[in-house]
Protein backbone atom coordinates (compact mmCIF):
# COMPACT_ATOMS: atom_id res chain seq x y z
CA UNK A 1 0.00 0.00 0.00
CA UNK A 2 2.28 2.63 -1.38
CA UNK A 3 -0.37 5.26 -0.61
CA UNK A 4 -0.28 4.74 3.24
CA UNK A 5 1.85 6.91 5.22
CA UNK A 6 2.24 6.11 8.67
CA UNK A 7 0.97 8.94 11.27
CA UNK A 8 3.09 8.06 14.05
CA UNK A 9 5.18 5.62 15.53
CA UNK A 10 3.15 2.62 17.44
CA UNK A 11 5.77 2.24 19.70
CA UNK A 12 4.69 3.60 23.50
CA UNK A 13 8.04 4.66 24.34
CA UNK A 14 9.27 6.57 21.55
CA UNK A 15 9.29 9.67 21.88
CA UNK A 16 7.30 9.93 17.98
CA UNK A 17 4.45 8.22 19.82
CA UNK A 18 2.16 11.18 19.44
CA UNK A 19 2.21 12.40 15.94
CA UNK A 20 4.43 15.55 15.53
CA UNK A 21 6.87 16.70 12.58
CA UNK A 22 10.63 15.42 12.73
CA UNK A 23 9.12 12.00 12.66
CA UNK A 24 11.78 9.93 9.71
CA UNK A 25 10.72 6.23 9.28
CA UNK A 26 11.69 4.40 6.28
CA UNK A 27 9.68 0.93 4.68
CA UNK A 28 11.16 -1.94 5.60
CA UNK A 29 10.06 -5.32 3.19
CA UNK A 30 6.23 -6.86 3.07
CA UNK A 31 5.20 -9.83 4.78
CA UNK A 32 2.27 -11.64 2.63
CA UNK A 33 -0.91 -13.25 3.78
CA UNK A 34 -2.00 -16.47 2.43
CA UNK A 35 -5.96 -16.01 3.09
CA UNK A 36 -7.13 -12.63 2.95
CA UNK A 37 -6.40 -9.28 0.46
CA UNK A 38 -4.02 -7.69 0.09
CA UNK A 39 -1.99 -10.49 0.20
CA UNK A 40 1.14 -8.55 0.70
CA UNK A 41 1.30 -6.11 3.54
CA UNK A 42 4.03 -2.98 3.76
CA UNK A 43 6.37 -3.12 6.79
CA UNK A 44 7.86 0.22 8.22
CA UNK A 45 10.69 1.06 10.65
CA UNK A 46 11.01 3.83 12.68
CA UNK A 47 14.07 5.72 12.37
CA UNK A 48 14.52 6.60 16.12
CA UNK A 49 13.48 3.57 18.23
CA UNK A 50 14.03 1.21 15.22
CA UNK A 51 11.20 -0.58 15.99
CA UNK A 52 9.38 -2.12 13.11
CA UNK A 53 5.37 -2.16 12.50
CA UNK A 54 3.14 -2.48 9.24
CA UNK A 55 0.12 -0.88 8.17
CA UNK A 56 -1.89 -3.92 9.91
CA UNK A 57 -0.82 -1.77 13.11
CA UNK A 58 -3.05 0.95 12.09
CA UNK A 59 -6.31 -1.11 11.72
CA UNK A 60 -8.77 -2.34 14.14
CA UNK A 61 -8.63 -5.73 12.23
CA UNK A 62 -4.55 -6.56 14.03
CA UNK A 63 -3.36 -9.44 14.45
CA UNK A 64 -6.73 -10.92 13.49
CA UNK A 65 -6.94 -14.01 11.23
CA UNK A 66 -10.90 -13.19 9.96
CA UNK A 67 -11.25 -9.84 10.40
CA UNK A 68 -15.11 -9.86 8.82
CA UNK A 69 -15.77 -11.56 12.86
CA UNK A 70 -15.56 -7.95 14.26
CA UNK A 71 -19.02 -6.65 13.16
CA UNK A 72 -21.18 -9.96 13.21
CA UNK A 73 -19.88 -10.06 16.89
CA UNK A 74 -20.43 -6.19 17.27
CA UNK A 75 -24.29 -6.50 15.67
CA UNK A 76 -24.80 -10.07 17.90
CA UNK A 77 -23.73 -8.32 21.25
CA UNK A 78 -26.41 -5.66 20.24
CA UNK A 79 -29.04 -8.16 19.08
CA UNK A 80 -29.52 -9.86 22.21
CA UNK A 81 -27.58 -12.92 21.45
CA UNK A 82 -25.64 -14.63 24.01
CA UNK A 83 -22.05 -15.65 23.59
CA UNK A 84 -22.82 -19.46 22.32
CA UNK A 85 -25.47 -17.76 20.19
CA UNK A 86 -22.82 -15.84 18.35
CA UNK A 87 -20.77 -18.31 18.38
CA UNK A 88 -23.13 -21.04 16.73
CA UNK A 89 -24.43 -18.38 14.11
CA UNK A 90 -20.17 -17.13 12.91
CA UNK A 91 -19.19 -20.59 13.32
CA UNK A 92 -16.24 -19.75 16.02
CA UNK A 93 -15.66 -21.30 19.71
CA UNK A 94 -17.30 -19.05 22.76
CA UNK A 95 -13.93 -18.07 23.41
CA UNK A 96 -12.93 -16.45 20.85
CA UNK A 97 -16.52 -14.23 20.82
CA UNK A 98 -15.57 -13.66 24.35
CA UNK A 99 -12.02 -12.39 23.28
CA UNK A 100 -12.98 -10.58 20.50
CA UNK A 101 -16.29 -9.12 22.83
CA UNK A 102 -13.34 -7.75 25.13
CA UNK A 103 -11.42 -5.78 22.20
CA UNK A 104 -14.55 -3.93 20.84
CA UNK A 105 -15.35 -3.17 23.81
CA UNK A 106 -11.79 -1.50 24.88
CA UNK A 107 -12.12 -0.19 21.32
CA UNK A 108 -15.62 1.28 22.49
CA UNK A 109 -14.41 2.97 25.73
CA UNK A 110 -11.46 4.68 24.18
CA UNK A 111 -13.96 6.28 20.99
CA UNK A 112 -16.61 7.23 23.69
CA UNK A 113 -14.21 9.29 25.61
CA UNK A 114 -12.61 10.32 23.02
CA UNK A 115 -15.54 11.89 21.52
CA UNK A 116 -17.41 12.73 24.49
CA UNK A 117 -18.57 16.29 25.62
CA UNK A 118 -16.34 17.68 27.86
CA UNK A 119 -19.07 20.33 29.07
CA UNK A 120 -22.31 18.82 29.36
CA UNK A 121 -24.77 21.53 27.88
CA UNK A 122 -27.93 20.35 28.99
CA UNK A 123 -29.97 18.73 32.28
CA UNK A 124 -29.15 15.19 33.72
CA UNK A 125 -30.93 12.44 34.50
CA UNK A 126 -29.57 9.59 36.18
CA UNK A 127 -30.45 6.12 37.43
CA UNK A 128 -29.49 2.81 38.74
CA UNK A 129 -30.08 -0.25 36.54
CA UNK A 130 -29.25 -3.57 38.10
CA UNK A 131 -28.37 -7.00 37.02
CA UNK A 132 -26.18 -10.01 38.33
CA UNK A 133 -22.49 -11.79 37.57
CA UNK A 134 -21.91 -15.67 37.66
CA UNK A 135 -25.17 -15.80 39.85
CA UNK A 136 -28.10 -14.44 41.74
CA UNK A 137 -25.79 -13.92 44.84
CA UNK A 138 -23.37 -11.36 43.29
CA UNK A 139 -25.98 -8.78 41.73
CA UNK A 140 -24.17 -5.26 41.10
CA UNK A 141 -25.68 -1.88 40.06
CA UNK A 142 -24.56 0.59 36.66
CA UNK A 143 -25.00 3.81 37.54
CA UNK A 144 -26.04 5.56 34.33
CA UNK A 145 -25.96 9.40 33.31
CA UNK A 146 -27.91 10.21 30.23
CA UNK A 147 -28.50 13.30 29.13
CA UNK A 148 -32.28 15.01 29.19
CA UNK A 149 -32.72 16.91 26.08
CA UNK A 150 -30.23 15.05 23.89
CA UNK A 151 -30.57 11.25 25.30
CA UNK A 152 -26.83 11.49 25.08
CA UNK A 153 -25.50 8.54 27.36
CA UNK A 154 -22.33 10.28 28.95
CA UNK A 155 -21.31 8.05 31.23
CA UNK A 156 -21.77 5.02 33.62
CA UNK A 157 -19.96 3.02 36.47
CA UNK A 158 -20.82 -0.06 38.31
CA UNK A 159 -21.29 -1.04 42.06
CA UNK A 160 -20.91 -4.53 43.23
CA UNK A 161 -24.71 -5.19 45.73
CA UNK A 162 -25.31 -7.46 48.53
CA UNK A 163 -28.26 -9.80 47.45
CA UNK A 164 -31.62 -8.42 48.70
CA UNK A 165 -35.63 -9.18 48.50
CA UNK A 166 -36.93 -12.48 49.57
CA UNK A 167 -35.03 -15.73 50.56
CA UNK A 168 -35.67 -18.77 51.90
CA UNK A 169 -33.77 -20.34 55.20
CA UNK A 170 -31.38 -22.32 53.17
CA UNK A 171 -30.51 -19.14 50.31
CA UNK A 172 -30.12 -16.73 53.49
CA UNK A 173 -27.63 -19.14 54.86
CA UNK A 174 -25.78 -19.72 51.59
CA UNK A 175 -25.07 -15.79 51.32
CA UNK A 176 -23.42 -15.50 54.88
CA UNK A 177 -21.18 -18.59 53.98
CA UNK A 178 -20.30 -16.36 50.86
CA UNK A 179 -19.70 -13.04 52.26
CA UNK A 180 -17.86 -14.57 55.06
CA UNK A 181 -15.16 -16.37 52.52
CA UNK A 182 -15.68 -13.69 50.13
CA UNK A 183 -16.58 -10.82 51.84
CA UNK A 184 -19.40 -8.70 51.88
CA UNK A 185 -19.64 -5.50 48.97
CA UNK A 186 -18.91 -2.09 50.25
CA UNK A 187 -22.19 -0.63 51.64
CA UNK A 188 -21.17 3.01 50.54
CA UNK A 189 -20.42 1.36 47.28
CA UNK A 190 -23.29 3.47 45.44
CA UNK A 191 -22.90 6.11 46.85
CA UNK A 192 -19.30 5.96 45.80
CA UNK A 193 -19.59 5.01 42.78
CA UNK A 194 -22.71 7.74 41.61
CA UNK A 195 -19.72 10.53 42.81
CA UNK A 196 -17.41 8.91 40.66
CA UNK A 197 -19.68 8.79 37.74
CA UNK A 198 -20.54 12.51 37.89
CA UNK A 199 -16.47 13.44 38.60
CA UNK A 200 -16.05 11.53 34.85
CA UNK A 201 -19.07 13.54 33.25
CA UNK A 202 -18.50 17.05 34.96
CA UNK A 203 -15.85 19.35 34.42
CA UNK A 204 -13.49 19.59 37.41
CA UNK A 205 -13.50 23.36 36.76
CA UNK A 206 -17.42 23.59 38.79
CA UNK A 207 -20.26 25.18 38.21
CA UNK A 208 -23.74 24.37 38.63
CA UNK A 209 -25.73 21.01 37.24
CA UNK A 210 -29.38 20.17 37.01
CA UNK A 211 -29.78 16.36 38.06
CA UNK A 212 -33.14 14.51 37.58
CA UNK A 213 -32.97 11.41 39.55
CA UNK A 214 -35.58 8.91 41.69
CA UNK A 215 -35.57 9.06 45.36
CA UNK A 216 -32.97 6.63 46.05
CA UNK A 217 -31.14 7.93 49.45
CA UNK A 218 -27.44 7.67 48.80
CA UNK A 219 -27.87 10.32 46.01
CA UNK A 220 -27.84 13.38 48.10
CA UNK A 221 -24.91 11.80 49.89
CA UNK A 222 -23.15 11.06 46.72
CA UNK A 223 -23.43 14.49 45.05
CA UNK A 224 -21.59 16.13 48.84
CA UNK A 225 -18.82 13.85 47.67
CA UNK A 226 -17.88 15.98 44.59
CA UNK A 227 -15.32 18.84 44.46
CA UNK A 228 -16.46 21.89 46.54
CA UNK A 229 -16.80 23.98 43.19
CA UNK A 230 -19.39 21.53 41.56
CA UNK A 231 -22.82 22.48 42.86
CA UNK A 232 -25.78 20.07 41.77
CA UNK A 233 -29.69 21.02 41.61
CA UNK A 234 -31.03 17.88 42.75
CA UNK A 235 -34.25 17.20 41.64
CA UNK A 236 -36.15 13.83 42.74
CA UNK A 237 -39.03 11.97 41.08
CA UNK A 238 -40.78 9.09 42.32
CA UNK A 239 -39.61 5.93 41.26
CA UNK A 240 -43.73 4.65 41.50
CA UNK A 241 -44.13 7.58 38.60
CA UNK A 242 -45.84 6.31 35.20
CA UNK A 243 -42.90 5.53 32.96
CA UNK A 244 -44.25 7.84 30.34
CA UNK A 245 -42.18 10.06 27.45
CA UNK A 246 -43.62 12.68 30.52
CA UNK A 247 -42.16 11.27 33.15
CA UNK A 248 -38.68 13.74 33.86
CA UNK A 249 -36.33 10.77 34.11
CA UNK A 250 -37.72 9.01 30.65
CA UNK A 251 -34.29 9.65 28.86
CA UNK A 252 -32.54 7.61 31.47
CA UNK A 253 -35.46 4.75 31.26
CA UNK A 254 -35.29 4.71 27.78
CA UNK A 255 -31.42 3.74 28.19
CA UNK A 256 -32.27 0.85 30.39
CA UNK A 257 -35.23 -0.52 28.20
CA UNK A 258 -33.01 -0.73 25.75
CA UNK A 259 -30.10 -1.95 28.03
CA UNK A 260 -32.35 -5.08 28.90
CA UNK A 261 -34.21 -5.92 24.99
CA UNK A 262 -30.94 -5.50 23.41
CA UNK A 263 -28.52 -7.17 25.75
CA UNK A 264 -29.32 -11.31 26.56
CA UNK A 265 -27.39 -10.71 29.35
CA UNK A 266 -29.41 -8.41 31.25
CA UNK A 267 -32.96 -10.00 30.79
CA UNK A 268 -34.90 -10.52 34.02
CA UNK A 269 -35.24 -14.27 33.42
CA UNK A 270 -32.10 -16.32 31.78
CA UNK A 271 -29.30 -18.42 31.29
CA UNK A 272 -26.73 -15.99 29.25
CA UNK A 273 -26.11 -13.51 32.16
CA UNK A 274 -22.42 -12.22 32.73
CA UNK A 275 -20.28 -14.84 34.30
CA UNK A 276 -18.11 -11.78 35.07
CA UNK A 277 -19.01 -7.81 36.07
CA UNK A 278 -15.99 -6.95 33.10
CA UNK A 279 -17.57 -8.53 30.43
CA UNK A 280 -21.06 -6.51 31.33
CA UNK A 281 -18.86 -3.55 30.84
CA UNK A 282 -17.49 -3.90 27.85
CA UNK A 283 -20.77 -5.18 26.52
CA UNK A 284 -22.52 -2.21 28.14
CA UNK A 285 -19.21 -0.10 26.44
CA UNK A 286 -20.52 -1.10 22.86
CA UNK A 287 -23.75 -0.41 24.09
CA UNK A 288 -22.87 3.36 24.98
CA UNK A 289 -21.28 3.95 21.28
CA UNK A 290 -24.07 2.39 19.90
CA UNK A 291 -26.79 4.22 21.16
CA UNK A 292 -24.85 7.86 21.11
CA UNK A 293 -23.44 7.59 17.78
CA UNK A 294 -25.27 4.98 15.89
CA UNK A 295 -28.96 4.88 16.49
CA UNK A 296 -31.74 7.70 16.15
CA UNK A 297 -32.77 8.92 19.51
CA UNK A 298 -36.24 8.19 19.07
CA UNK A 299 -37.65 5.93 16.06
CA UNK A 300 -41.33 6.08 15.20
CA UNK A 301 -42.95 4.98 12.56
CA UNK A 302 -39.83 3.88 11.00
CA UNK A 303 -38.74 7.38 10.53
CA UNK A 304 -35.10 7.85 12.22
CA UNK A 305 -34.07 11.41 13.29
CA UNK A 306 -30.34 12.72 14.48
CA UNK A 307 -28.49 10.51 16.46
CA UNK A 308 -28.23 11.41 20.29
CA UNK A 309 -24.76 12.45 19.63
CA UNK A 310 -25.90 14.91 17.38
CA UNK A 311 -28.53 16.81 19.41
CA UNK A 312 -25.74 16.99 22.09
CA UNK A 313 -23.33 18.79 19.22
CA UNK A 314 -20.82 16.05 19.45
CA UNK A 315 -20.81 14.68 15.59
CA UNK A 316 -22.44 15.49 12.53
CA UNK A 317 -24.40 12.64 11.19
CA UNK A 318 -24.51 8.86 11.77
CA UNK A 319 -21.78 6.99 12.29
CA UNK A 320 -21.79 3.86 10.70
CA UNK A 321 -19.71 0.54 11.66
CA UNK A 322 -16.94 1.14 9.29
CA UNK A 323 -16.40 4.14 10.00
CA UNK A 324 -16.31 3.31 14.12
CA UNK A 325 -13.59 0.44 12.81
CA UNK A 326 -11.88 1.66 10.44
CA UNK A 327 -8.69 2.61 12.28
CA UNK A 328 -7.25 1.30 15.94
CA UNK A 329 -7.43 3.72 18.89
CA UNK A 330 -4.26 3.50 21.23
CA UNK A 331 -4.84 4.06 24.66
CA UNK A 332 -1.23 5.11 25.18
CA UNK A 333 -2.45 8.36 23.08
CA UNK A 334 -5.77 8.65 25.14
CA UNK A 335 -5.18 9.78 28.96
CA UNK A 336 -8.47 7.55 30.33
CA UNK A 337 -9.41 8.76 33.66
CA UNK A 338 -8.48 6.02 36.80
CA UNK A 339 -12.10 4.31 36.85
CA UNK A 340 -11.92 3.81 32.77
CA UNK A 341 -8.24 2.78 32.88
CA UNK A 342 -9.46 -0.15 35.11
CA UNK A 343 -12.51 -0.82 32.84
CA UNK A 344 -9.93 -0.82 29.57
CA UNK A 345 -7.09 -2.79 31.46
CA UNK A 346 -10.07 -5.36 32.90
CA UNK A 347 -9.54 -4.85 35.97
CA UNK A 348 -12.88 -5.25 37.56
CA UNK A 349 -12.89 -8.66 39.71
CA UNK A 350 -15.38 -11.01 39.96
CA UNK A 351 -15.26 -12.16 43.50
CA UNK A 352 -16.37 -15.73 43.01
CA UNK A 353 -13.42 -16.82 40.83
CA UNK A 354 -10.32 -17.33 42.01
CA UNK A 355 -8.79 -16.09 38.30
CA UNK A 356 -9.92 -12.39 36.68
CA UNK A 357 -7.92 -12.43 33.62
CA UNK A 358 -6.64 -8.78 33.22
CA UNK A 359 -5.59 -7.12 29.84
CA UNK A 360 -1.88 -7.28 29.67
CA UNK A 361 -0.99 -8.13 25.55
CA UNK A 362 1.86 -5.81 24.30
CA UNK A 363 1.01 -5.38 20.86
CA UNK A 364 -2.99 -6.18 20.79
CA UNK A 365 -5.09 -4.15 22.13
Amino acid sequence: MQSFVPPFCPNPGCPFHCPREGWRWKRSGFFARKQLRPARIQRYQCLHCHRTFSTQTFDCTYWLKRPEMLARIFHGSLACSGLRQIAQEIGFAPATVQHQLSRLGRHCLLFQHQLRPTVPAERLVLDGFESFEYSQYFPFHFHVLVGKSSHFFYQFTDSPLRRKGRMTGAQQAHREVLERVLGRPDPKSIEKQVAELLSLALPREGGTWAVHSDDHPAYPRAFRRLLPGIRIEHHVTSSTERRTPRNPLFPVNLVDLLIRHGGANHKRETIAFSKRRQGAIERLAIFQVWRNFMRPYSIRRGKGGPTPAERAGVRAGKLSLQELLSRRLFASQIRLPRLLGEYYGRETPTAALRTNRRHRLSYAF
